[in-house]
């Protein structure tokens, strides 16, 4: 499997089109599968389940349709993004073990810096609860996203993937509902108080891939 990763910041419409011919270079199995790791300018993705009035400033930035599973999510600097090429034909073919998976990714990755990342029924993505902020008014713990997950799948080869908060413009998050959710926060792993660069969450992503799937072969 290739591990790709891009520095500086790749245009949309271009990580697409990569991602679009690779996957079908694997299902034809005349590629190996990837993992590509890169960041994006500011932006908004609208994902097949996208409601309009989630879109609440469509003029701040550039607005793209998705055909990811998922509704409306930001990307920019300072979020890590890993697009997941895989060949599902190879690893079995159930979308919800896949998704498990990834998200017990995200959250193996977390814990390499000691943060606790939980999953909610009827929330998507990977969230953690606030101690450093007021109960809600049901008494209950805050608790804000700090990854997403989108996926779509042909010829049951995955792509899209997931965001995992690093240091992004938290303020940025403001112009949508991300992923239809109003009611909780969005954080990012420099928010909770963590010195994290993109690098160490590389690191962590790489490391943590093995436990949740297996060997990841060569580089």
């Amino acid at each position: 499997m290739e591990w790709k990763i891009t520095d500086g910041l790749t245009d949309y419409d271009e990580a697409i089109a990569f991602m679009e011919a690779r996957v079908a270079d694997i299902a034809a199995g005349e590629a190996d599968e990837c993992i590509w790791l890169l960041e994006h300018p500011a932006l908004y993705t609208a994902g097949t389940s996208a409601k309009v009035e989630d879109l609440k400033d469509p003029d701040r930035f550039p607005v793209y349709t998705s055909k990811r599973g998922g509704e409306y999510t930001y990307h920019g600097p300072g979020q890590r993004i890993a697009y997941v090429m895989l060949d599902l034909n190879k690893r079995g073919r159930d979308v919800r073990k896949f998704v498990k998976q990834l998200e017990n990714w995200v959250i193996a990755a977390l814990a390499e810096f000691n943060v606790t990342g939980q999953i909610r029924d009827g929330r998507v993505g990977v969230w953690v609860q606030r101690d450093d902020k007021p109960l809600t008014p049901a008494g209950e713990k805050a608790e804000d996203k700090v990854a997403a997950i989108g996926l779509r799948l042909r010829k049951w080869v995955s792509f899209h993937g997931i965001s995992i908060n690093v240091e992004p413009d938290l303020s940025h998050f403001s112009g949508i509902v991300p992923c239809g959710i109003s009611n909780h926060g969005v954080t990012s792993l420099v928010d909770l108080g963590l010195p994290v660069a993109m690098d160490d969450v590389d690191n962590a992503l790489r490391k943590t891939f093995a436990e949740v799937f297996g060997p990841s072969g060569a580089d």
